[in-house]
């Protein structure tokens, strides 16, 4: 099997990467990508002092992301990850990507996502709305802010006491669990974009690749199985 050549966009620490890695360890020789390259727009990001101690190369862009194109095809690209990328991705990339660029969205889109929701903007508009449950997005990256076809989501409570913070880490801790697996399925072609804008076959996480779930992160929809699906 050829495996994907992954890049991860990432403005920030890096977190998720280093949850991506750690997986594709785990995997060994069943990994269906690789991530050959860490791109950022912030030069202080941890996610490229992540990517340099992994051997990963790693680039710094311009706000505008005009040399991302050609660095992608550099880099022989096939999938691109955006993992706390905080800029607006080129419409020629996107295009050229379309279904081969997956995002992760710290909310239950499609609310609370869309222009300028991001960080911490995010988990206060879910506390000031009153939410039940909150959890990542991951889709596939479409001409918009926060929009595309949906590919998983994974819901967890909203506490009373939570502020901001405390949301901020549960989700982060989801996301560290589902990101990683829907990477590894789109890598190898087990969910897919198809023409008309579906998902195909829908992504369905194998409670058995999970390690013991903390009970914090199940909102009392996942039960016994503990499948993720697609929203209805």
């Amino acid at each position: 099997m050829t495996r994907a050549r992954i890049a991860v966009l990432a403005s920030g620490g890096g977190s998720n990467l280093q949850a991506l890695l750690d997986y594709f360890a785990t995997l060994g020789d069943r990994r269906a990508g690789d991530v050959v390259l860490v791109v950022s727009n912030n030069a202080a990001a941890g996610a490229l002092e992540r990517a340099a101690r992994a051997g990963i190369a790693t680039a710094v862009i311009r706000p505008d992301g005009a040399e991302l194109d050609e660095l992608l095809t550099q880099h022989r690209i096939s999938l691109v990850v955006l993992a706390g990328y905080l800029r607006f991705v080129p419409v020629t990339v996107t295009r050229r990507f379309a279904g081969r660029m997956v995002n992760v969205h710290p909310a239950l889109l499609p609310q609370f996502g869309g222009t300028g929701m991001y960080g911490a903007r995010v988990h206060r508009a879910v506390l000031a709305a009153r939410a039940e449950a909150s959890g990542p997005t991951i889709h596939f990256v479409d001409e918009a802010y926060d929009h595309g076809p949906v590919i998983a989501q994974w819901r967890v409570p909203v506490r009373p006491t939570d502020d901001e913070h405390t949301l901020a880490a549960r989700v982060l801790r989801a996301e560290h669990l589902l990101l990683p697996r829907v990477v590894q399925a789109v890598a190898a072609g087990e969910a897919r974009l198809t023409d008309d804008g579906r998902v195909d076959p829908p992504f369905v996480l194998d409670p058995r690749t999970l390690p013991t779930l903390d009970p914090d992160l199940d909102d009392g929809t996942l039960a016994g199985d503990l499948q993720r699906h697609r929203p209805r």
